[in-house]
This record gives C-alpha cells, structure tokens and sequence, in this order.
C-alpha cells in the first residue's frame, strides 16, 4: 500500500485540482486550496478511506503530510 499516493489521491479530490505535487513535506502553505474549512474534509475522506478515526490532540500535531501519513500508519498496524 503507497499510503502517499492513497493521499495525494484524496487531496486532489478534496481540494478540486489534479495540479498538485504532494511529498512527505508538503504543508497546507504550499496548496492554494487547502484552507481550514477544506483540511476538515481532507481529514474526514481520509479517515473514510482508510476507516480509521483520528483524534483531535492527533490532528493538531501535525505540522506536514508526512505527520498524517504517520498517524495512518500508527491507526492501520493497529487493525
């Protein structure tokens, strides 16, 4: 499973655009759409498509993409 692609996939779905490069560093400055009100639906499809549920203490440490791929793969070595 390329959790980053899965990602990048969900990010150009939620933000409406497939012109944008997501790397491991990549941060909510870097992609004009990605507002507060949109970071909330990136985290509901993302939490849809992997069916996992993160937490809010979980989600406001996150400083970049490579933070939320980390917490996906914490939620799925659980299951």
């Amino acid at each position: 499973m390329d959790i980053l692609s899965d990602v990048t996939g969900i990010m150009k779905k939620v933000f409406r655009t497939q012109d944008i490069t997501v790397t491991e560093a990549t941060v909510a400055g870097d992609i004009e759409k990605w507002t507060s009100i949109s970071h909330i639906s990136l985290v509901v499809e993302v939490e849809r498509f992997f069916k996992i549920k993160f937490k809010s203490l979980e989600i406001q440490k996150w400083s970049n993409v490579g933070d939320m791929i980390r917490s996906i793969e914490d939620h799925l070595s659980k299951k």
